[in-house]
């Protein structure tokens, strides 16, 4: 069975290895999206019991949330192999084309930031994903043809943060489209658990509940956090994680209360105390913080505006009243944040 990676090795580094190994490797063990999960185990039985490949299946959401999971999930669960590309990392028709004409019948075909792939070989992917057949354009001007390749029925499994930079005739031939919402902090408890004892350490209920509290309701940060607590543990104490030791670590790891990292922070108090709480564009900020924009919008902000901390409006960025509360709490004391 193939379980090829075409994207760079996820083996490279030791904590690429340590993420792999936390992951759920069935849908039985994968904690949270309750209705996907339903609605995937339907998917799934039927595929089976047809002994058809899956279809296309389009999985949105913010990183960290399990897309990359549930791609491995799903070929487990199917019993196939799997090819794995990010995207970006497809500049010409023929890497397309030579990965589609090496899946075997059922296989899934898993790319990562799909919204990133480059028009031209998004091309080839229509007739591929529809009509499960490659057309490849042999020659030049007049004396051009077209030779057509069978392909084998296989599922494409693509993975966005940014489902509206899609294009519509990609986006309309998913068969499935799943959105990935945040997770609870009961969710993330059970993660936390998990993963600890994935890890081979111990971790007390309330030591748990408090870097699942802090996780930003993303089961990749609460693994992150979990092994830096860790590290702590191991290297000043006892290797048990007590409540205390848990408060230590994420203390010197500046997470506060809310989840609110370093950069979190600095950028509320920006536009709070350069930019009198707002409006703010964001390209004057990202100046102002020494951020690109990009990386404002999709890793920094999205949190911010769950929390109700800033808005979003037609003249630019502000701090909400929650925001200033909480700024106002960081200046009054750091120790109120933890």
């Amino acid at each position: 069975m193939k379980d090829q990676l075409l994207a760079p090795a996820l083996e490279d580094g030791t904590e690429d290895l340590v993420e792999v190994s936390l992951r759920p490797p069935s849908l039985t063990e994968f904690v949270g999206q309750p209705r996907i999960k339903e609605q995937l185990e339907i998917a799934l039985s039927a595929a089976r019991a047809r002994a058809e490949a899956l279809d296309h299946v389009l999985l949105v959401g913010p990183p960290g949330l399990g897309k990359t999971s549930l791609a491995y999930i799903l070929r487990h669960e199917l019993g196939v192999g799997i090819r794995c590309v990010a995207g970006p990392a497809l500049e010409r028709k023929g890497d397309m084309a030579a990965i589609l004409t090496a899946l075997e019948p059922r296989d899934i075909l898993f790319v990562d930031e799909i919204h990133r792939l480059n028009r031209a070989v998004e091309e080839i992917l229509y007739p591929a994903l529809e009509d499960f057949r490659l057309d490849i354009v042999v020659g030049q001007g007049p004396a051009a043809r077209t030779l057509t390749l069978d392909l084998p029925r296989f599922t494409l499994v693509g993975a966005t943060t940014r489902t509206g930079l899609l294009t519509t005739p990609l986006r309309d031939r998913f068969g499935m489209t799943y959105r990935l919402g945040y997770y609870d902090a009961e969710e993330l408890g059970t993660i936390v658990r998990r993963s600890a004892h994935i890890l081979d350490v111990e971790v007390a209920a309330d030591a748990a509940a408090e870097i699942a509290r802090r996780s930003r309701g993303t089961p990749r940060i609460a693994n992150r956090i979990l092994r830096r607590v860790r590290d702590v543990a191991e290297v000043r104490h006892n290797g048990k994680v007590s409540p205390e030791i848990a408060q230590e670590a994420l203390e010197l790891l500046e997470i506060d209360g809310r989840g609110l990292e370093p950069m979190d922070r600095e950028l509320l108090r920006a536009i709070v105390e350069r930019f009198d709480g707002g409006p703010v564009g964001l390209s004057t900020l990202a100046v102002a913080l020494g951020e690109e924009p990009d990386t404002i919008e999709d890793v920094y902000e999205p949190y911010l505006l769950q929390l109700g901390f800033i808005q979003r409006t037609p003249r630019g960025r502000i701090v909400t009243s929650l925001g200033r509360e909480h700024i106002g709490a960081a200046v009054l004391s750091d120790n109120s944040l933890f």
